[in-house]
């Protein structure tokens, strides 16, 4: 049975008109005014909502283990929880141990991701490199369609690389056209910070983000970007123009000194793409200071900055210089697991949830406080990530031969975060008493209504795995 959206207003990242979409066998089929469509076919209104592509979250971590446990979310719970709140796809991440094949990671996160609800891809984790590596990278890239890398800067001695194999990566992915993402902190100075405060005995979790400072993400942020630079000019022999840098994406950038590290670099001709998520544009640092352990749930790395960063970033979101908003999802329980570290924030897990908030938080605090218009909005929740991970226009589109993944938002509605009503499985939501300007009205999944008002009827393993190119 196919599905009609009646009288949407539709809104891409470059257009805006009230018309009909209609879906069958899991693709949009025609798009116009007063369709006919065949007898049988569901119908939804959507006068007075916008219709917008399926939100596509391309920095999510579903049960990955972690710190000595596994985040809240595995793949159903987590893809399930998006639908709620309008994101259709997501991008997640193999994460090998050190030493690790790839390609044995990469089907141990194949087998869990099976029971998605939604569609998803995978970055691959490069956390170690030689000559193994490097033929693993090309073997995902050429046969599993994984055509992006990511590095950590961070987490040394674990799955943190050194600039060695940042530069063994770069130069893989340069040969591969590939794209390398990158978690940028300095991980030696996080570590030798952390420690000056746990002799000191300060462990509380306010001392979290004072070991992790935005001038030590900046640092990493020129860094990459500059080894980007080497590993194309060493190929040519020459100094390498913009069309042969190897570009770098920058995810969950937090920060002014990253920003600016960026805009220098695109002064220079190299490509950089950029990424920040919801809890860097609406919180500041004070949340560390909540009472009573309160503030484990806001730590995650890099971690919440200091009041003045928000602004910045809200700026570079209005301007072009971030290209989409992700959430890094990753929620780990207060209870039994950001307890571990009761008694050294070291020891807290990393990490919160944000997948299912992040339409309606971008929505309510962009578009209804006019930062970002809703073309802008559309770009950074959907259609830029399809553009960058070989997705469009499968997916971040409203337009015939598309996916059906589309949500219907009512910018009537009105609604407030809170565990106590949010489906992802952690018990504290960083956003907890947030108001949201409008709703996610219906979420449609693959042609399928999968959540309306309030009811959400996923399917459990109904999520395809998506080669991307």
């Amino acid at each position: 049975m196919g599905l009609v959206i009646r009288n949407g207003t539709i809104v891409t990242a470059t257009d805006q008109y009230v018309a009909d979409v209609f879906c069958d066998a899991g693709v949009i089929k025609a798009i116009g005014k007063s369709l006919d469509v065949p007898a049988g076919t569901q119908a939804v209104d959507a006068s007075g909502q916008y219709v917008f592509p399926g939100g596509i979250d391309a920095h999510t971590h579903m049960e990955l283990p972690f710190m000595g446990t596994t985040s809240a979310d595995d793949f159903y719970t987590g893809t399930a929880a998006g639908v709620a709140g309008g994101t259709t796809t997501i991008i997640d991440f193999i994460i090998p141990n050190r030493n690790q094949s790839l390609l044995e990671a990469r089907d141990f996160w194949m087998n869990n991701a099976k029971k998605s609800v939604a569609d998803y891809g995978f970055h691959m984790a490069v956390t170690w490199f030689n000559e193994q590596v490097k033929k693993e990278m090309q073997h995902v890239f050429k046969n599993d369609g994984i055509q992006s890398f990511k590095i950590f800067m961070a987490y040394r001695g674990a799955i943190g690389v050194d600039d060695v194999e940042l530069i063994g990566v770069l130069d893989t992915a340069h040969d591969l056209g590939a794209l390398v993402t990158s978690h940028c902190e300095h991980g030696d100075a996080v570590v030798a910070l952390q420690n000056r405060l746990a002799e000191r005995g300060l462990k509380e979790p306010k001392w979290h983000p004072k070991s992790r400072p935005s001038y030590l993400e900046g640092e990493a942020t020129n860094r990459v970007i500059q080894l980007a630079r080497a590993a194309s000019d060493a190929r040519n022999g020459h100094d390498a123009t913009a069309a042969e840098t190897q570009p770098v994406y920058i995810v969950h950038l937090t920060c002014k000194e990253s920003m600016d590290a960026v805009y220098r670099a695109r002064q220079a001709g190299q490509r950089v793409l950029v990424e920040t998520c919801p809890q860097y544009l609406l919180l500041d640092d004070s949340v560390y200071e909540k009472p009573d352990f309160e503030g484990a749930a806001y730590v995650m790395s890099p971690p919440i900055r200091p009041k003045g960063h928000q602004e910045y970033l809200w700026n570079a979101l209005a301007t072009g210089g971030i290209q989409h908003v992700a959430t890094d999802h990753c929620p780990f329980r207060q209870a039994d697991q950001k307890v571990m570290g009761k008694d050294d924030f070291r020891k807290i897990p990393n990490g919160a949830a944000g997948i299912e908030n992040r339409m309606s938080l971008l929505y309510t605090y962009g578009v209804a406080k006019q930062r970002i218009t809703l073309q802008q909005f559309v770009d950074v929740t959907s259609t830029q990530a399809a553009k960058i991970f070989g997705l469009y226009p499968r997916k971040g589109a409203v337009q015939v031969g598309s996916d059906a993944d589309l949500v219907l938002y009512d910018p009537k509605g009105t609604g407030r975060i809170s565990a106590k009503t949010h489906h992802q499985k952690v018990d504290r939501n960083i956003f907890e008493g947030f108001e949201l300007t409008g709703k996610v009205a219906t979420t449609v999944v693959n042609g399928r209504v999968q959540w309306q008002d309030g009811d959400l009827r996923v399917e459990r393993g109904a999520g395809r795995y998506l080669k991307r190119c």
